[in-house]
């Protein structure tokens, strides 16, 4: 039996339960570090390295043999950077901050100063001459993409001397989180369900990394309020839009192809991760559903069976063309294809709150030990996650009395030395639309630079509707 909630439904209870936790943290400023990584979490991977302790050591040798994170990486910083169209140079960019995450995050886990003076002048070389993105609709997810992953890499230096605070704080300000802003509030004037799950989700990782980043409150609860309640396909609810009896939730984008639904895992994860560093538990809401959608995603990605409800969406500019797009089943995968996604979802839930995720901790252990960009492939699909979860996400269990209370920001400083040391789908589709007029702004999906990444099987387009859910018989449940 299944349950359809979020677009055409009402949410229900299911089968997994973990403890409550705050809805917001305390206090006037955000902690910090903490985006992905706490300050506990630094000292825990310098220890356990130090110790030579495994999965650690591991992962640590994963992200040492990483060319981005060898501290002779120079910065090559442009005034634009655009995704889309004509001109592009958005290689240069998340080449660049991908290696200045790596750089810190080694320096952190294995103390040399050199790693982290190296991502300094990264950061500050780019925050000195970024000016602007450019592109077509592919501009916004270089502003979701590369603005959540830059205000990562600058939060692991952040109180180091020579970083320039202020200056990047403006940058994330003014380049990445407007445009990013804008796309959750208009979705770049197309009709609300135009764009798939990913694209709101690099928009909600943006703007929620640049408010903590920048101790901007305001901005955080627009994203938490997105994540739980917003129109578009981002939000939990449609996202995840039904949820089953038997503890797996369906994710929408397992109807397009396998790529772009581990992105959107990953990033929700990514966005979960952030919040409970500041006290703020979306990883629990609503009976756990992103637990729910991510074991749906694992056990298919295992090459499990799993259901699928029918679904057609609407798509088009508002006041312009128009069209729709039906799914009906979840798209063929390829079992080798991996993302470093999976060690920070596995160890939320078994170890920080004691629940059971089986396909989950099956297929993060396949993965294990995690890389990062540059290991994935060389096109844009492999730097979308920053990775490393072996190394930075492995944790002990925790006690239940301690799970029970649920995230707790840590507070501290988080200066250099803080914490350091003492496939292929087959593609059926067909599209009942207008073309855009003046360009194909609106048309873009960016599918095209996620190397190996098709459209799903069993896609096929319709005129005119709206985003509805049809019911499904359950014989293709979870076993």
């Amino acid at each position: 039996m299944l349950k359809a909630t979020g677009a055409v439904g009402i949410a229900a209870a299911a089968t997994t339960t973990v403890s409550a936790a705050p809805a917001s943290a305390a206090g006037a400023a955000f902690a910090h570090p903490g985006l992905l990584h706490t300050g506990t979490d630094l000292a825990r991977m310098a220890a356990k390295v130090k110790a030579g302790a495994q999965p650690y050591t591991a992962g640590y040798a994963r992200l040492t043999a990483n060319r981005h994170a060898q501290s002779g990486w120079t910065a090559n910083p442009q005034a634009t950077v655009v995704r889309g169209g004509t001109g592009q140079n958005y290689t240069i960019l998340y080449n660049d901050i991908h290696a200045a995450y790596q750089n810190a995050l080694r320096h952190h886990a294995g103390g040399d100063s050199a790693h982290a003076d190296t991502a300094v002048a990264i950061l500050n070389a780019w925050s000195a001459k970024l000016t602007g993105l450019a592109g077509n609709a592919d501009r916004f997810l270089a502003a979701g993409l590369y603005g959540y992953q830059f205000a990562n890499a600058a939060e692991l230096v952040r109180d180091h001397p020579d970083f320039e605070l202020d200056r990047f704080q403006e940058m994330l300000s003014t380049v990445f989180a407007p445009l990013s802003d804008s796309f959750l509030a208009e979705h770049n004037g197309a009709v609300i369900t135009n764009y798939w799950t990913n694209w709101d989700l690099t928009a909600v990782a943006c703007v929620l990394a640049t408010g903590i980043f920048c101790d901007d409150k305001a901005q955080v609860a627009r994203t938490v309020d997105y994540f739980k309640h917003g129109e578009g396909l981002g939000s939990i609810k449609h996202a995840i839009p039904v949820v089953r009896d038997d503890g797996l939730a369906e994710w929408l984008e397992a109807g397009r192809d396998q790529g772009h639904a581990l992105l959107g895992v990953g990033l929700m994860g990514t966005v979960c991760e952030m919040a409970w560093n500041q006290g703020i538990d979306l990883y629990g809401y609503d009976d756990s559903r992103f637990l729910k959608g991510a074991q749906y995603v694992a056990k298919w990605c295992l090459g499990g069976d799993v259901p699928f409800t029918a679904n057609t969406r609407a798509k088009g500019a508002v006041n312009g063309w128009s069209g729709a797009e039906t799914v009906t089943e979840a798209a063929v995968v390829d079992p080798g294809m991996q993302r470093p996604i999976w060690a920070m979802i596995s160890n939320h839930y078994t170890k920080r709150r004691g629940v059971s995720a089986s396909y989950v901790t099956r297929i993060a252990a396949k993965a294990s030990p995690e890389g990062g960009g540059g290991d994935y492939g060389p096109n844009s699909g492999g730097y979308d996650q920053l990775g490393f979860g072996t190394l930075a996400f492995t944790r002990d269990k925790v006690t239940d009395s301690v799970a029970s209370r649920g995230p707790v920001a840590s507070g501290g400083g988080s200066g250099s030395g803080a914490a350091g040391p003492s496939s292929s789908s087959s593609a059926s589709a067909s599209a009942s639309v207008s073309p855009v007029s003046g360009g194909d702004d609106l048309a873009a999906t960016g599918s095209d630079s996620f190397v190996g990444w098709t459209a799903a099987a069993g896609v096929s387009a319709i005129a005119g509707g709206l985003l509805f859910l049809r019911r499904r018989g359950a014989s293709r449940g979870a076993e």
